[in-house]
């Protein structure tokens, strides 16, 4: 995958732990058309380097000394708008998996997942899509209250989508990005576009991911296995 440009996409890598930065850094060596622009191990660096090189992907380990991965997405958004903050994630960090779907973060990975989890990750969301590791989605709606739970509400909120509004949610819950979507629903990117911002005014949702979240919880997506 290239950018705009035909160049490598670019990111920056942020955690604490030098062995799971040579991981991370080795499996997205896999795909020659990624390049790793930048390392730190805390989030003030991660934030100075991304306003330095302007990746098109941040991944931040949630926590960190010095200023931990939230504190640098929220900077990142506000800062660099155009790099994505993807968070890396472990099951033990279910507080700040809450906290990060206010920030604006455009996906969640395990540090132990799929290594194709994690490119396909990075791809989904420097293409403009939101990525939630399967088993983090199915853990986020638990800790909301359940799938089940939420079920009923989260189908109310989507009972004044058009049809159509209904099929897009769907595949950002899928994680596809705005050109994925466009070539689904033989649509024009700009449509989808329009589509989205009609979609997450009538929900009430800031961003792809919370936007996920709901098309999860209303049975839209199929559960994680």
């Amino acid at each position: 995958m290239t950018d705009d440009h035909g160049r490598p996409l670019r990111v920056v890598l942020a955690d604490d732990e030098a062995l799971v930065r040579a991981g991370v850094r080795a499996i997205l060596a896999a795909d020659p058309g990624i390049e790793v622009v930048g390392e730190a191990g805390d989030g003030p660096a991660a934030v100075e380097l991304v306003r330095a090189h302007r990746p098109r992907v941040a991944l931040l380990d949630v926590r960190m000394p010095r200023g931990d991965g939230l504190d640098a997405a929220a900077q990142i958004r506000r800062l660099v708008p155009e790099t994505a903050p993807v968070m890396l994630t472990t099951f033990g960090d279910d507080d700040l998996i809450a906290r990060a779907l206010g920030i604006g973060a455009a996906g969640f990975l395990l540090k132990s997942g799929d290594p194709r989890e994690l490119l396909a990750g990075v791809r989904a969301v420097a293409d403009g899509g939101a990525y939630l590791s399967p088993r983090v989605a199915r853990r986020v709606i638990e800790l909301s209250g359940g799938r089940l739970a939420r079920g009923p509400s989260a189908r109310d909120r989507l009972a004044g989508l058009t049809d159509r509004e209904r099929e897009v949610l769907a595949l950002v819950g899928a994680g596809l990005s705005n050109a994925e979507i466009a070539r689904r629903l033989h649509l024009v990117e700009g449509t989808v576009k329009s589509y989205l911002t009609s979609v997450f005014t009538r929900l009430d949702v800031r961003n792809r991911v919370q936007a996920a979240i709901l098309a999860y919880e209303a049975g839209l997506v199929p559960p994680a296995s």
